[in-house]
């Protein structure tokens, strides 16, 4: 019995090409005057510190960092105090109406129907929680927010590694075979049914599935279980 739904973003609930095409891009053009506006700000001031460490360069000029935050978003680096400073830049852009959080119809339709079938939700992407959230809480089909009961990021673990989904499992409270994980990345339900999740990769962008070990669909109608 499925009690718990843990999804992915990028993908599965999200189009790429939202990520890619709007968000990636948004950050690079704006990491310059964010930054530099905001430098004095704590929080900004302690992730560029951060960057500083990531590099192993404590004495890392700020202009750099810059450089090496915009070298990460070309490379699609999964780091932390990118991730949150991404995070940061967007919520700005959000709230001034640049664009709004893309989550696919049969996504937002199923999502609302397992939460009124009071299966609990929850969101792993490597997208920091402020990231997420703002995406949901700006979505194209209003607030969905209210839908979710917690949110995990690369601070829990990196997503391909069997020890981050563990950690989740204990986070959620739940025994690990009655969550049911979503994600289009093979390497991320191998490491989340190694730590004894259910799992169900999303195939939207026609990748292939010959050697797929695991459930597919090419979107949410398609996901049937018997929830609790």
């Amino acid at each position: 019995m499925i009690r718990a739904i843990l999804t992915d973003i990028e993908g599965t609930t999200t189009s790429l090409s939202f990520v890619k095409d709007v968000l990636f891009p948004y950050a690079d053009q704006h990491m310059q005057a964010f930054v530099v506006e905001h430098r004095q700000d704590p929080v900004v001031a302690r992730l560029i510190d951060d960057v500083r460490m990531e590099v192993g360069k404590a004495n890392l000029s700020l202009a750099d960092a810059i450089a090496q935050l915009r070298q990460w978003i070309a490379e699609d680096k999964k780091v932390t105090p990118l991730k949150a400073i991404q995070g940061l830049m967007w919520e700005e852009g959000y709230r001034k109406g640049d664009f709004t959080g893309h989550v696919y119809a049969d996504a937002v339709s199923n999502l609302r129907a397992w939460h009124e079938q009071g299966v609990k939700l929850y969101v792993y992407s490597s997208g920091s929680v402020h990231a997420q959230k703002l995406l949901f809480g700006y979505s194209d089909a209003g607030d969905l927010m209210p839908l979710f009961s917690g949110y995990f990021d690369t601070n829990i673990g990196h997503k391909r590694e069997k020890e981050a989904y563990q950690r989740i499992v204990d986070a959620i409270g739940l025994p690990a075979q009655e969550i049911l994980f979503l994600s289009d990345i093979r390497e991320e339900l191998d490491a989340a049914q190694q730590a004894g999740l259910k799992t169900c990769c999303l195939v939207r962008e026609n990748q292939p599935t010959d050697d797929l070990l695991h459930p597919w669909v090419e979107n949410f109608n398609k996901i049937h279980f018997p929830p609790a």
